[in-house]
């Protein structure tokens, strides 16, 4: 099991233990450490056979320590199985669902002793649940919908989950005798910002004879995590993975392998529109090759850049092909040069642990001094996050002389001196202005107050965006990917705001996040808005999520132009004091 596999497992044993009503010291002790293991550089698989090296992991004790060396000799964690089979299964889905926390769902139990959400959804609808302590008919109504949009939500995953089981998948196909490529195809590819199922295309020699493709099959079957077989043919295996995800892998030619790509990617827009293209010039176009129309002979198949050359296109990048006027740009040779992750030179969006960060203010800057990065910036939360110890005026004035302490210490990188300030229900900044002067960066961002009405919300951001120390504006849809919708408000109003006060909007690279969108992303181009793309580290190995904003922000036409952190530090030191 990787590190992700381990701590989703924790989390699931500390929540079934907080229904059971166990000691909220256990509780802590297994949310603790299934924290430190999601963000520990090393595989705990790797460290097991060590018990001193997993020991030292801060949250793992020697209780700990018994039930992860159960958990890979055995396959589970006793805690974790005895739970599961008092509550059953049903339980876990349980806790997917907004505003159904462990309390609840043990007042539930208590109550009703229904651990399926059916039976939860029957007793809102009977109105029986506004009948249990601190409930009531508004509470009712909010788990209604939560359950609707959890059905709406279900079945897809976040960007670096399926990323994450596509290069296992990878890895593992790879070391199959005969195989040249293996090569993740679809949504995945395309960097859509949550993946329904994954496509993954295999070709090499080992995909040609009979005998080659029926063992690669057999290593396939034998993947770690294989679930069950959903079909099985010739040259294509579908099966459901652990995760819930299903996965295609299909077994390809070396000959047509980029006939099959530029299919698989997609999107079905894109390729309706391409085939349309492809028939008024003569050819036939699918997943073999494109073709001639009189005579069927294949043209071009062996990659991708070959096929689009012969339709007399610019090559099309993955992440542009929605027939959202690419195939019309790539004829006229007008493709925008899409940015690039090489072109960013600082990470502007990260937090240590003089609020809710997991490291200090030095190793963030090492951090992103080995990223090459010529400036980072430390924008720690504001007083108004308590739960994140969020900065007093006061704390964050001696924040700021640490910061720049720790910039005269180090060399090759420049650290500017932030705050992620929240923008308060009535729109002003939750810092005195005479401190929010003194930073080098202010991220204002909304944190509370989600369900305002579009005519608040809108208010709210513009008289952020007024304030002259806004430099930048925090996620600004507010939205968390399957869990959260944006909240409401005039984003055209509030574009238009930003062009004329020049405040950047933030695309949160963070998975679980992408905020701003691909289309909010074109929109701010079009107003002229600047964009800041960040990763809003909590870890230091939080910064390699920075791909994540530049797929979103190439599916978007974002050139390296429109991103204010591809400037050269001086320059955008004055950028975020509103010189662009």
């Amino acid at each position: 099991m990787d590190n992700k596999s381990i701590a989703t497992l924790l989390f699931e044993t500390a929540d079934l233990l907080e229904i059971d009503g166990q000691d909220s010291f256990r509780v802590r002790s297994y949310r603790n450490a299934a924290e430190a293991i999601e963000a520990l550089p090393q595989q705990v698989a790797d460290l097991i056979d060590e018990p001193k090296k997993v020991l030292a992991i801060q949250g793992i004790g020697k209780g700990m320590l018994a039930n992860l060396q159960m958990l890979f000799k055995d396959g589970h964690i006793e805690a974790h199985a005895e739970l599961l089979k008092k509550y059953r299964p049903s339980m876990l889905e349980l806790l997917k669902i907004q505003g159904l926390g462990p309390k609840t769902i043990a007042l539930i139990w208590s109550a009703y002793q229904v651990s399926d959400l059916e039976g939860v959804e029957k007793l809102a609808r009977e109105g029986k649940i506004r009948e249990l302590p601190r409930m009531g008919e508004k509470h009712e109504l909010k788990l209604l919908k939560a359950i609707e949009d959890y059905r709406r939500i279900a079945g897809r995953f976040l960007l670096d989950t399926a990323e994450e089981l596509a290069e296992k998948l990878t890895e593992y196909l790879k070391s199959a005798p005969g195989i040249e490529k293996v090569t993740p195809a679809g949504s995945l590819r395309r960097g859509r910002e949550t993946v329904g199922d994954l496509d993954i295309l295999v070709t090499g020699k080992g995909c040609i004879a009979d005998e080659s493709r029926q063992k690669l099959i057999e290593h396939l079957l034998r993947f770690p995590g294989l679930m069950d077989v959903i079909a099985q043919g010739e040259n294509k295996v579908s099966f459901r993975h652990r995760s819930g995800m299903q996965v295609d892998v299909r077994l390809l030619p070396p000959e047509s392998f980029g006939a099959a790509m530029q299919y698989f990617t997609g999107s079905k827009a894109h390729n309706v529109a391409l085939r349309q293209r492809a028939l008024k010039m003569g050819f036939t176009l699918n997943e073999y090759s494109l073709a001639s129309l009189e005579d069927e002979k294949p043209v071009a198949r062996k990659t991708e850049e070959e096929i689009y050359a012969k339709l007399n296109l610019d090559f099309i990048p993955a992440e542009l092909r929605e027939n959202q006027g690419e195939i019309e740009a790539a004829a006229a040779h007008t493709l925008p040069v899409l940015i690039e992750l090489g072109d960013i030179r600082g990470d502007v969006h990260m937090h240590t642990i003089e609020t809710d960060g997991r490291n200090t203010i030095e190793e963030m800057a090492e951090a992103a001094r080995e990223r090459g990065y010529e400036y980072m910036a430390i924008t720690d939360h504001s007083k108004n996050l308590a739960f994140a110890n969020g900065l007093t005026d006061e704390r964050a004035l001696a924040h700021i002389e640490r910061i720049r302490a720790v910039g005269k210490q180090l060399k090759d990188i420049r650290i500017l001196a932030g705050i992620e300030v929240d923008i308060l229900g009535d729109g002003s900044l939750d810092l005195s202005d005479s401190v929010l002067e003194k930073m080098d960066i202010v991220i204002a961002s909304v944190h509370s107050q989600f369900n305002q009405d579009r005519a608040t919300m809108t208010d709210r951001l513009l008289k952020a965006i007024a304030n002259p120390n806004t430099s930048v504006i925090g996620h600004p849809t507010g939205r968390q990917l399957l869990r959260r919708d944006a909240y409401q408000f005039d984003f055209d109003k509030v574009l238009k705001a930003a062009a004329k006060h020049k405040v950047a909007m933030e695309l949160n690279s963070y998975p679980e996040r992408l905020d701003l969108n691909d289309v909010h992303l074109r929109m701010a181009k079009q107003h002229g808005v600047k964009i800041v793309i960040n990763t809003d580290s909590h870890h230091t190995s939080h910064l390699e999520k920075i791909r994540y904003g530049i797929t979103q922000a190439r599916r978007a036409w974002l050139t390296k132009e429109d991103v204010l952190n591809t400037l050269p530090a001086a320059k955008f030191a004055k950028a975020m004091k509103h010189e662009w």
